[in-house]
């Protein structure tokens, strides 16, 4: 699941309409009331919206729930077992799973993007290189189990796999945004910082290596350090 590529397209599912202004309590415009017909109507047509939106809210939550649990791939089944409803329902609310991935991406993204996009205090470019390795270990431990699951199913699913391509660019180019000129002309330092600052890079030290977060972050934050060093030898500050 990609969780930078949703911030200006999140999903907005199960919002209401804002009714308009006319239609404002139990009068209206032309003076006539409602009768207790209508307002029975109403509010079974209400009830049937709440109902809707629990529902839809329960099935994101399940899902979100069993990968942090440590479920990376549940099944529609085991989701609609863990919200405590059909398994009708949970194709009610999403025509497959990709749907379900995509409502959680956004999700996710509202999360993170606030970390991401901060503007950056420091003009110069290495304090803003060890800002960012505080910003990805933020990100990437929050997203973890998220993308380790989109990981593995993002070989059967076009909506993952274009998800993948999309972050991995924009997490590149998040980096080259803080780099001057004569930095990126070094081809090799910046490859070396983008592999020093990737997820796959996080992966690998949290879940291959089993290292706690806090390790983790240290031995990220000490190859970013070994870079910026061998960058700046020979360079004047």
């Amino acid at each position: 699941m990609s969780f930078y590529s949703g911030a200006c397209n999140y999903v907005r599912c199960g919002a209401l309409t804002p009714a308009p202004s006319w239609a404002s309590g139990d009068v209206m415009t032309t003076g006539v009331r409602k009768s207790a017909g209508q307002d029975g109507e109403a509010a079974r047509v209400d009830g049937r919206r709440e109902r809707s939106r629990s529902s839809h809210r329960r099935i994101v939550e399940a899902m979100m729930e069993l990968i942090v649990g440590g479920d990376l791939s549940p099944s529609a089944a085991r989701v609609a077992e863990e919200a405590g409803i059909g398994l009708r329902t949970v194709f009610r609310h999403f025509d497959d799973m990709d749907a379900l991935y995509a409502e959680i991406t956004a999700k996710i993204a509202e999360r993170v993007m606030p970390v991401v996009a901060a503007p950056y205090a420091d003009a110069d470019w290495r304090a803003n290189m060890r800002d960012l390795v505080q910003r990805r270990v933020r990100v990437f431990e929050a997203t973890l189990p998220f993308r380790l699951a989109a990981n593995i199913k993002r070989y059967q699913s076009p909506f993952l796999m274009g998800q993948y391509s999309k972050v991995v660019m924009l997490e590149r180019e998040l980096i080259l945004r803080l780099l001057p000129a004569e930095v990126i002309a070094d081809r090799i330092a910046v490859e070396a910082l983008c592999a020093a600052l990737s997820f796959q890079t996080w992966r690998t030290l949290r879940h291959d290596q089993g290292l706690p977060a806090d390790d983790a972050g240290a031995v990220m934050a000490h190859m970013v350090e070994t870079q910026i060093a061998a960058i700046g030898a020979g360079r004047p500050a």
